[in-house]
């Protein structure tokens, strides 16, 4: 009887995974057949799928075209330069927040802060950029009004139309919208971490500081690994939506960066062969990011993503 419940509970397992794969296969490796567009002339085509049967390819042509664009310096720079900027500073901020977390006493206490800290990721950056928008308003914006009073500044900031602020806004916009939940998966490492390791360093004469330091990082340093991994493979994705948001002609020498290049480009003017290299060029970008951080990785520490 067991062995039978055992087997029916494997078929069961097996089914669920093969649905898995059913709709990975269905909804995303299909799909990469409009890859071929990129190597096809398909430029202000009226029908793409028709053209996409008839039209010869052309090779690299589009790939060339992009790296020869007046705008590729700018946006490629744009888009390194605050993927970089964001990985470095608010990569390890969800990391802090989750120690902190863990050394919160009061269940109820921690649960208030959870809530609150991951409601804002839930909000969309349509109403979340245009919150944004209103804080930094210079016409009564919560922020001017503040250094105002406090006799900070004798004029209201444009925040939004210069452009040398555009990185920080982004940056901090987003780390306050992700904290809370990029906390999640690492209170859930720490939840797996054996009481009995930190009861040993409590015997030992630890306090809160080394243990965090010397029990509670080692013991998710392969959560981490894996996520850090994932985000240098994502240095090219800036978030079309919270770009968009926040971008206005007068930021544009910083603002524009590819997910918003392709758009403009792709969606406005019908460029689909030219736009579907530039994802491409993403994708394999992101592919060598990935399996270069992974192979660094191993050999230098032995952790990484499989």
């Amino acid at each position: 009887m067991r062995l039978r419940a055992h087997r029916r509970m494997n078929w069961q397992i097996f089914i669920m995974a093969m649905a898995g794969v059913a709709f990975l296969f269905v909804f995303s490796y299909i799909p990469m057949i409009g890859i071929l567009i990129g190597f096809k002339d398909l430029d202000y085509t009226l029908n793409v799928m028709k053209d996409l049967q008839t039209k010869p390819f052309v090779g690299l042509e589009n790939f060339i075209k992009f790296v020869q664009d007046a705008q590729f310096k700018n946006v490629m720079m744009n888009t390194i330069c605050l993927n970089v900027l964001e990985l470095v500073i608010t990569f390890p901020i969800p990391i802090l927040f989750a120690l902190l977390l863990n050394e919160l006493r009061s269940s109820k206490f921690r649960r208030v802060v959870q809530t609150c800290t991951y409601f804002p990721y839930f909000i969309s950056w349509v109403v979340y950029g245009g919150i944004v928008l209103a804080f930094l308003s210079s016409d009564g914006g919560f922020i001017n009004n503040i250094l105002l009073q406090l006799g900070l500044i004798d004029n209201s900031i444009t925040f939004m139309s210069n452009p040398d602020y555009f990185y920080a806004i982004v940056i901090v916009s987003s780390a306050i919208k992700g904290t809370g939940w990029g906390s999640v998966i690492y209170v859930a490492a720490i939840t797996g971490v054996d009481p009995q390791i930190y009861e040993a360093a409590r015997i030992d004469g630890a306090n809160r500081l080394q243990m965090a330091r010397s029990v509670t990082l080692p013991s998710i340093a392969s959560t981490i690994t894996v996520l850090l991994l994932l985000a240098i493979s994502g240095l090219l994705n800036s978030g079309f939506d919270r770009i968009y948001m926040l971008q206005n002609p007068l930021n544009l020498s910083r603002s524009e960066v590819l997910d918003t290049y392709i758009y403009k480009i792709g969606i406005s003017q019908r460029r689909f062969s030219f736009t579907t290299a530039v994802g491409v060029f993403k994708s394999i970008v992101a592919v060598v990011l990935l399996t270069g951080g992974h192979l660094i990785s191993k050999k230098c520490t032995g952790r990484g993503l499989f």
